[in-house]
């Protein structure tokens, strides 16, 4: 296979990979339309390379459309899975909505900014303080639950498949379990009901490259998000089982579609009369 990179971390490890720079993307366009395969471009490239150039692209457009926004995310969970999503308000900033959304959940409780990752733009809400300064931070208003926990699972999934995962301990700095916040790994066994719930959601929401934050309340799974792009941890402990499943996917794909079926489908033209 044709394969080109956006990103040479996450690729060191698969044959044949030549490496473009994201910002000579439009200079390198005809070698681009000849690639079989467009591996990890940013997010800004993807409706230039699928719409424009009719490239198909690992991750999958599934992966870069639910992975950007923790709105339409937790849409996308809502929609398969939703008695594994706490209980979630998605709101517009506004006086009215922030004082339903006060009443509606139980103190505490957590508020996000939709746009964030490794566990910035993530507040514990306790009183009116806090939540008059999430409000003046936030474009969007997305409120949830409080979850009685103390760490969390990051499981990885490549292609449907798990390729491991661990628990995250929470930090002594705060309520955050992330690693870039403070959280510990603690490889104790994941139970099998949390695995089952990642399988299902990338099965049925075609997401085929992430890292999956999973809570455990008593023995019932919790989706608390994903990252389309996990982090150096994940990366380095299962590098070469996500190096082989990648390639997997990208073979069974190809064999699927054809080497030069675009990712998507050519409208028909009328015939001239």
């Amino acid at each position: 296979m044709n394969l080109i990179s956006f990103d040479p971390l996450r690729t060191l490890s698969l044959p044949g990979v030549s490496t473009i720079k994201p910002e000579h993307f439009f200079k390198f366009a005809d070698r681009i339309r000849s690639a079989d395969w467009i591996l990890f471009p940013e997010y800004w490239q993807v409706n230039a390379l699928v719409f424009g150039l009719k490239r198909r692209i690992f991750p999958s457009l599934a992966s870069f459309l639910l992975g950007h926004d923790k709105v339409e995310m937790t849409r996308g969970f809502l929609s398969v899975a939703p008695s594994h999503v706490p209980e979630t308000l998605i709101l517009s900033v506004s006086p009215e909505n922030a004082e339903f959304a006060w009443d509606q959940l139980t103190i505490p409780f957590v508020a996000k900014i939709p746009r964030s990752s490794m566990g910035s733009g993530v507040f514990i809400i306790d009183s009116r303080k806090d939540w008059k300064h999430y409000l003046d931070h936030t474009p969007v208003i997305y409120a949830q639950e409080y979850l009685p926990i103390d760490r969390d699972l990051r499981i990885v999934s490549v292609g449907c498949r798990i390729m491991g995962g661990f628990w995250r301990l929470q930090s002594d700095r705060g309520f955050h379990n992330n690693l870039s916040q403070g959280g510990q790994i603690d490889f104790s066994p994941i139970p099998p009901a949390a695995e089952a719930l990642v399988t299902l959601l990338t099965t049925e929401l075609s997401i085929n490259h992430g890292g999956f934050d999973i809570a455990m309340v008593g023995d019932h799974p919790y989706v608390l998000e994903f990252n389309r792009l996990f982090g150096s941890n994940s990366l380095n402990l299962y590098r070469e089982k996500i190096s082989r499943a990648i390639l997997d996917v990208l073979a069974a794909e190809t064999d699927i579609q054809g080497p030069d079926t675009p990712l998507t489908p050519q409208p028909t033209l009328p015939k001239a009369a």
